[in-house]
């Protein structure tokens, strides 16, 4: 992929970030300073270089959105959800001369509202998106720079590979697990709640677009 420096008079006045921005060199000090931008896509800054992607689909939103609706019943209604703190989707995790955008980030175990600019997220989870450049993204180079700035866990939910993968980077627990389709993930992080997999599934299933079959000739 071709690099785009900004242009020096771009770097005196406000930035108006889009699609064409792609590619674009920029600092993280840059990056972090831009308030004009075209929402209709999302941006990440992966080692210097911006990269400008299409909104997540339906696909990954659903389950993303019923994620969020489970963690803050959790949070009201169960006897530890005071455990956790805050949970937003599509927040920024500021990594070595990346910023890294989580499809879910939850902070827990503080006893109050987080700062983002301080506090590290305790948790942050991805829905893979479709394609091999994705899943490395994922699977590899988020999860080693997520690990080098303190997420505690780094939960995958592939609706592929029907599987929810868990890095943790807690003493004295595995590094690894993986939960099957019809799994339910507990962690210590968040004493009592319960992530039901095939719900989130189920959820990315409904938007799944089947092919029409081609009529033999």
């Amino acid at each position: 992929m071709s690099t785009v420096p900004i242009p020096s008079e771009l770097k005196r006045r406000s930035l108006r970030l889009g699609r064409r921005s792609n590619g674009m060199l920029m600092t993280p000090e840059e990056f972090d300073a831009v308030t004009n931008y075209d929402d209709c896509y999302r941006y990440e800054l992966i080692h210097g270089v911006l990269i400008v992607s299409p909104l997540p689909l339906e696909a990954e939103a659903s389950p993303n959105d019923e994620l969020g609706r489970l963690l803050r019943n959790y949070q009201a209604d169960h006897p530890q959800g005071s455990a956790l703190d805050e949970t937003l989707p599509e927040r920024y995790i500021p990594t070595e001369g990346s910023r890294r955008r989580a499809d879910r980030v939850i902070w827990a175990g503080l006893g109050r509202l987080p700062d983002p600019e301080v506090d590290v997220a305790t948790i942050a989870i991805e829905f893979v998106s479709s394609g091999r450049r994705s899943q490395s993204r994922d699977y590899e180079e988020k999860r080693r720079e997520y690990k080098a700035v303190g997420v505690k866990e780094y939960w995958i939910i592939d609706r592929f590979q029907r599987t929810m993968t868990v890095y943790r980077n807690v003493p004295g627990k595995p590094a690894e697990e993986v939960v099957p389709e019809h799994g339910v993930y507990r962690t210590d992080l968040l004493p009592g709640f319960e992530a039901p997999l095939a719900r989130l599934l189920a959820l990315a299933d409904r938007w799944r677009k089947t092919k029409p079959k081609r009529k033999r000739k």
